[in-house]
């Protein structure tokens, strides 16, 4: 299934236009997060903090099916 990963910021939202196939939605979380550390590393190299942001993981007609918190992906796999 295809899933789309939106940011969202605030009020702002980036859309993912493309988006990207994976077997299970489990999966698309997995990679939302290690998408989100990176996104994260690059702004804190970057001198900003980022704080607040998620990715909105939609279905093929738009519908968010979870959003995930980038902070998530500072979270050890025990907790």
């Amino acid at each position: 299934m295809r899933y789309f990963f939106n940011i969202r910021d605030g009020e702002r939202t980036e859309e993912d236009l493309e988006g990207s196939e994976f077997d299970t939605l489990e999966l698309a979380i997995e990679d939302a997060r290690l998408a989100a550390r990176e996104i994260m590393a690059e702004h804190v190299l970057a001198g900003y903090e980022p704080d607040g942001q998620f990715f909105d993981i939609a279905d093929e007609e738009g519908r968010v099916l979870v959003s995930v918190p980038f902070r998530s992906a500072l979270r050890s796999k025990s907790q």
